[in-house]
């Protein structure tokens, strides 16, 4: 399934996609897609839901973040090959782990407000994982069936808080609405493989990231095993999973976002995203 919620900031309804590309109204049936219904017996349930007889949805409704109830949002860096010579690091021989602030949680098509005196906000797309049942000292053979799905993301970055403000990545990531998620969370069982997952992102119309999660240098498999060792992941938790090459950092001379802006996002199945730029 694809599940979404829609609605205005704070006062969102759950929702899936038909067959048709149409969003149907949940709310008959379910109070809010929170982290209990990631279980995968809860998830079956919906699937099992005839979705041609919920009432439909009005074309262009804001589409909030597909899960209530984030509890952690964990982000991977430095995990495509190209993006980390980019960015002039060394390749990691684990995974590099930050987190972002929940405040920076926005719908997939929410404007990206930058701070005050921002001189280097960056744009990041990812492929996204939300867990659907407890993670703790798992195997990567077995970590793939704790995810509940998978959404598109953009780690939206200031680089001058990220790099120069002597501190931790998060400084730089966790502004208000510094991660567009969405537009839907697509379940585990229709896309079976995470890492056959096109990414592409523009910045008014021209293609800044191309690439696939195929490039990834830790699988997703892996990357929740390695959190699982330090840090239990619990059903809603976000966990980004880095990004390829083509940031505005890593251009000659670097190019950041302005005022105007329009940043467009595609993940095949993980659908589409556009945020303006304030």
């Amino acid at each position: 399934m694809k599940l979404l919620r829609y609605g205005p900031i704070g006062a969102e309804k759950p929702g899936a996609l038909d067959a048709a590309g149409r969003v149907r109204d949940l709310s008959p049936l379910v109070h809010d897609l929170t982290p209990d219904w990631l279980a995968p017996a809860r998830l079956q349930a919906l699937a099992a839901i005839d979705l041609e007889r919920l009432p439909l949805v009005p074309e262009g409704v804001r589409l909030g973040v597909p899960v209530a109830g984030v509890r952690q949002f964990v982000a991977i860096g430095l995990n495509y090959r190209q993006h980390a010579i980019e960015s002039g690091l060394d390749v990691p021989t684990e995974p590099v782990v930050f987190n972002k602030a929940l405040g920076a949680l926005g719908g997939a098509n929410d404007d990206v407000t930058l701070p005050e005196g921002s001189v280097a906000g960056d744009w990041e797309i990812e492929l996204g994982v939300v867990i659907g049942s407890p993670v703790r000292r798992v195997s990567a053979a077995d970590s793939l069936s704790h995810v509940a799905g998978y959404c598109l993301v953009n780690d939206v970055s200031e680089r001058d808080w990220q790099i120069r403000r002597n501190g931790q990545w998060c400084k730089g990531k966790s502004f208000d609405g510094f991660g567009p998620v969405g537009p839907w969370l697509v379940t585990r069982d229709e896309l079976p493989d995470p890492q056959d997952v096109p990414l592409e992102l523009a910045v008014n119309g021209q293609v800044r990231q191309r690439s696939s999660t195929a490039d990834m240098i830790f699988p997703v498999a892996q990357i929740i095993s390695y959190l699982s060792q330090f840090m239990t992941l619990m059903p809603g938790d976000l966990v980004i999973t880095g990004t390829p090459q083509g940031v505005g950092m890593g251009m000659k001379p670097p190019q950041y976002l302005q005022r105007g802006d329009v940043m467009t996002l595609s993940a095949g199945p993980l659908g589409t995203q556009r945020q303006r730029v304030l």
